[in-house]
């Protein structure tokens, strides 16, 4: 069950449910997480509780009351400890603005525990939605 593609799934299913211990159960202590482009949101987070805590749960303030991102898994791939994973995010920016991006990630996972996230994603369309004034 700590195969690399089990647990990408695991996590993203828990992302779907909302199950916040599920998620932070599933990243390593020292994992990252690189979010690309010059928006507010990108660097490499780093450590579980940034990653989860600061970015996941914090990227919330971003969205209108209720109209937190629709997660739906498209795809996945795994070679050894590499698993590529697509989705569709859609909700409701904090102005009104329909977020609708298809993403992608790039997970490595050891020992049953996410250790690093390369994730790639319409950038343009989230500045465009969430940072409106940026």
């Amino acid at each position: 069950m700590n195969d690399p593609k089990t647990v990408v799934i695991r996590y993203v299913d828990a992302v779907v449910r909302g199950d916040l211990e599920v998620i932070r159960d599933s990243f390593a202590e020292d994992a990252t997480w690189e979010y690309p482009g010059d928006l507010p949101l990108s660097r490499v987070w780093t450590g579980r509780d940034a990653i989860v805590d600061d970015f996941l749960v914090g990227a919330g303030r971003f969205f209108a009351p209720g109209g937190a991102p629709k997660v739906t898994l498209t795809n996945v791939l795994a070679d050894g400890d590499q698993v590529l994973a697509e989705w569709l995010a859609e909700g409701t920016a904090a102005g009104g603005g329909h977020y609708d991006n298809r993403c992608a990630g790039v997970f490595t996972v050891a020992d049953g525990r996410i250790t690093s996230v390369r994730e790639y994603l319409d950038t343009r369309m989230v500045g465009r939605v969430l940072f409106p004034e940026a």
